[in-house]
């Protein structure tokens, strides 16, 4: 890392080297922050952005894709679209993984936040997206519970001004097939676009492919002084999942080539299939100020096998949500600015745990056969906030926030209450079954969220920014009512990460930059331990750098940077599990980059090569297991036969390392995800 902190030091130091443009916008209108296009200059905070351009040259099978390179950002992929995220994080894992981060479509959450899943992303049609944006961070007081560690927004595409129509295929390995097709026109005042796509993939490892598809259609809509947009969103996937490939006394097991392609889980899978539609109404007031109400729907159902476990249960859940986004945004006097609205939401949900085998009893924990759960709940979200702010010179911006959230769960459970069998019969063991259903039971979270920061411009084209924020997030409905026999009812507590952050961006001498420099506290963490037990009262610190940056070298010749150093460290001493407090949470690589240069070798026509460096990380809480992290290089290429057609290809992992994607080491064994060898993937799109 040494060589590329140079490198970094040497682009800033020796801008004679650089041609005037870089290839990226210099001062984006981002819509996140701020449910509105604004400057990203006038913002107190940070946002990394995925073009429309970027998406169409990657065409990615995944989001991690896309994502990977923005500092900070990175997502570990397990099987198929199964994948966990980190956004100034380690890499968690479980219902409190879920919750850390507010993954949406066009600003509205894929979930309702009770009901999160970690694997969320695979529902956002990112492969067709206008552009992908990511707040790093605690997110502004227009979101709240589960927007912690950070954002993912995916934008839906624009319709085009006038008629497109193209369809895409593409094959790779293991009968990697992909089908995309968009149809898109505009009139005078409306405009739409339809985006469909499929994947079959027939996996690298054995049992493990998967049948995906995603459409998303857009309706643009203009008439006297309002504007509507909507989008409706549908996903399905049918997966065969793999699960860790392991090994006792191997740290380095992801490297036997036949080992790596097995499945100890062949008999697992995931069938998941989501519904949404939201239309925002935009309408612009006789006195100059607008009004924002956006309605929607959601609908999710999931049934999955729970390998993971030494139980294999089924679960299966579903939620369905009603719900509206409210803001009336006031321009004042002095260049003052001031936005009040409310989310108010309510899901019902439900989920249903079984085990189909034979009773377990190991690592001191009794699994009956039958069912563990089943259960509904109700969920209602009250959520008014107020967002301002305040122009103190020509050059200094105050941005002040806060924001209120009610949550309440009402809890039905459907099955006997304590931890017997499905039939009530105790567990032949002192302690009793594992599982504890609480009786029915209503809880209630209220949440205060402030913001404050402060932007200073240098100049029209660089500008240095501060705030302080406070994310939260109420506790996942399974946290609370799939407890395990040593818990207590009603023993959880909202989620709370308070953050600190200082930063500067701009154009600076023919290179674009980024730079975030943050420490934040969390408490009242709920995780899964290594024994495979509930911790509701965790602590942790996260202190990090953050660095983008992007330049034109020479004509048609580009670089771009994305590098983070982060020190994730428990907060708190837990010997039975053997965490002392300052060890590194586990799964957190300190060191983590993504190195693009890329070249335009003729209108049209790009190249670019990528290396992916994750440094070494501990696998387990009391640090005394690692994995040696990797570098990884990927080759892209586009090539533009003429207005119609379009030939691309790529090679992924092109120096053929063996790695793992995720590495990890519980109940005894050093635990892999490995990732695949070299690949070559190719495809060509044709517009008529």
């Amino acid at each position: 890392m040494r060589n590329l902190t140079l490198l970094c030091v040497g682009l800033l130091a020796s801008s004679e080297l650089f041609a005037d443009t870089p290839r990226q916008q210099l001062d984006p209108l981002v819509v996140t922050s701020t449910r509105e296009a604004t400057p990203l200059s006038n913002l107190a905070s940070n946002t990394g952005i995925v073009s429309e351009e970027e998406i169409e040259f990657i065409r990615p099978d995944h989001i991690s894709e896309l994502i990977d390179r923005i500092p900070g950002v990175y997502v570990h992929r397990n099987n198929g679209q199964e994948n966990l995220v980190s956004i100034r994080s380690p890499i968690l894992t479980g219902a409190g993984a879920a919750g850390s981060f507010l993954f949406m479509e066009d600003g509205v959450p894929l979930r309702a936040a009770g009901f999160s899943n970690i694997n969320g992303l695979s529902e956002a049609n990112a492969e067709q997206a206008g552009r992908v944006e990511v707040i790093r961070g605690p997110g502004s007081a227009f979101y709240g519970s589960n927007a912690m560690f950070g954002l993912v927004n995916v934008l839906s595409r624009a319709p085009s001004d006038e008629l497109e129509r193209t369809i895409d295929f593409s094959v790779g390995p293991h009968d990697l097939a992909g089908f995309k097709t968009t149809f898109s026109d505009s009139s005078e005042n409306q405009g739409y676009r339809l985006n469909f796509n499929a994947h079959h993939d027939g996996g690298y490892r054995d049992d493990s492919g998967y049948d995906q598809q995603k459409l998303t259609l857009r309706h643009d809509y203009r008439f006297s002084n309002t504007e509507v947009k909507t989008v409706l969103s549908a996903f399905n996937l049918n997966q065969e999942t793999a699960g860790f490939i392991q090994s006792r006394t191997d740290d380095e097991a992801y490297k036997d080539s036949s080992l790596a392609k097995t499945n100890p889980n062949p008999e697992a899978y995931r069938d998941w299939k989501s519904f949404r539609l939201s239309s925002s109404w935009a309408t612009k007031l006789s006195n100059g100020n607008q009004l924002t109400i956006t309605p929607y729907l959601r609908d999710n159902e999931m049934r999955f096998l729970r390998h993971f476990v030494p139980e294999q249960s089924i679960e299966e859940n579903s939620h369905s949500s009603i719900g509206a986004q409210t803001a009336y945004a006031m321009d004042l006097d002095g260049g003052h600015k001031l936005v009040a609205g409310a989310d108010v939401e309510f899901t019902r949900g439900s989920l249903e745990d079984t085990q189909m085998l034979p009773d377990i009893n190991k690592f001191g924990k009794y699994r009956p056969q039958g069912k563990h759960y089943d259960y509904e709940v109700d969920a209602y979200t009250i959520a008014p906030y107020l967002h301002s702010e305040w122009l103190l010179t020509e050059r200094t911006r105050l941005i002040a926030g806060l924001r209120f959230e009610h949550t309440q769960y009402e809890y039905d459970n459907k099955m006997v209450d304590g931890n017997s069998k499905e039939d009530g019969t105790p567990c032949p063991v002192p302690s009793g079954c594992l599982y504890l259903r609480p009786s029915d039971r209503t809880d209630t979270f209220n949440n205060l969220s402030p913001k404050l920061g402060i932007v200073q411009k240098l100049n029209d084209s660089n500008s240095l920014y501060a705030n302080l924020s406070q994310g939260f997030r109420a506790p996942q409905t399974s946290e609370l009512y799939q407890l395990q026999n040593k818990q207590v009812e009603g023993d959880i507590d909202s989620e709370q990460l308070d953050s600190v952050e200082i930063g500067a961006k701009g154009y600076l001498s023919g290179i674009q930059y980024d730079i975030a420099l943050y420490h934040m506290k969390r408490k009242n963490v709920f995780f899964r331990d290594g024994r495979g037990l509930n911790v509701t009262d965790g602590k942790t610190k996260h202190d990090g750098i953050e660095i983008g940056l992007g330049a034109s070298l020479i004509q048609n010749v580009d670089l771009g940077i994305s590098y983070s150093y982060a020190r994730h460290k428990y907060d708190f001493d837990r010997p039975a599990n053997g965490i002392q407090k300052g060890n590194d949470v586990d799964t957190a690589p300190r060191h983590q980059s993504n190195v693009r240069l890329g070249w335009d070798y003729l209108p049209n026509s790009r190249a670019e090569l990528e290396w992916i460096y994750i440094s070494q990380y501990y696998t387990d809480s009391s640090n005394r297991h690692s994995y040696d992290g990797h570098d990884l290089f990927n080759l892209r290429i586009e090539q533009t036969v003429n207005r119609q057609l379009n030939l691309y290809g790529r090679i992924t992992n092109l120096t053929d390392t063996a790695y793992a994607e995720r590495a990890d080491f519980a109940f005894g064994s050093h635990r892999f995800f490995p990732g695949e060898p070299r690949s070559l993937h190719v495809g060509a799109s044709y517009s008529f």
